[in-house]
């Protein structure tokens, strides 16, 4: 969705371990200038240590950025497990707390996209291993969203929630090319559209 990573800088808390300060701050660099504009130099000296530090700690970049993916994913697992806390027992109501989760987000100013996406289309080669990061998480949430939709008794879950993840991604890239104005209250209009769509008749 978005970055959640703490912004470090030399000088910041030094006694958050090497490794963790290495990851918040790559994700960070990573999210906001992009992958292949950030170098571990950058993100070494950012993290107030060295490249043979971080080298110790993630044998390449190309592991680096898999494992900062990695942590963007568990991420949103933890909102999905947040929905379920809030609304127990009602799937319906995680979906719609999800739409309005992500209408919050295209909202801040600060937002660029899913780091994953982003990550996607930075790395073609399917091959890289931040790439299966990025397949494996995408599909693991379509597969959330559809158990959630058949759980909450939704004709054709499947379809539905193909709907609703196509209305999320091209929203996330609607933001980014026009603005974001407006935006969150279309989307949770259109998702409350596909969702009575899909109701029982």
């Amino acid at each position: 969705m978005k970055s959640g990573a703490a912004t470090l800088t030399r000088g910041n808390n030094e006694r958050i371990p090497p490794r963790s300060r290495l990851l918040a701050v790559a994700a960070e660099l990573f999210y906001r200038h992009g992958i292949r504009a950030v170098g571990v130099e950058t993100i070494a000296e950012a993290a107030g240590t060295n490249k043979m530090t971080l080298y110790r700690h993630f044998p390449s970049k190309d592991e680096l950025v898999a494992e900062c993916l990695r942590q963007f994913a568990r991420e949103s697992v933890q909102r999905w497990q947040r929905y379920e806390d809030t609304h127990p027992g009602d799937p319906r109501a995680q979906v719609r707390a999800w739409l309005a989760d992500v209408a919050n987000i295209l909202a801040d100013k600060n937002h660029r996209g899913c780091a994953l996406a982003n990550a996607a289309i930075e790395l073609p080669d399917r091959t890289h291993p931040a790439r299966r990061v990025v397949e494996e998480f995408k599909l693991g949430q379509r597969k959330h969203l559809t158990q959630l939709c058949r759980s909450a008794g939704l004709n054709d879950p499947e379809m539905l929630a193909d709907e609703l993840y196509l209305l999320l991604e091209g929203a996330r890239v609607t933001a980014q090319s026009v603005g974001s104005e407006g935006l969150s209250a279309r989307l949770t209009r259109m998702g409350e559209a596909m969702i009575a769509a899909h109701e029982a008749k």
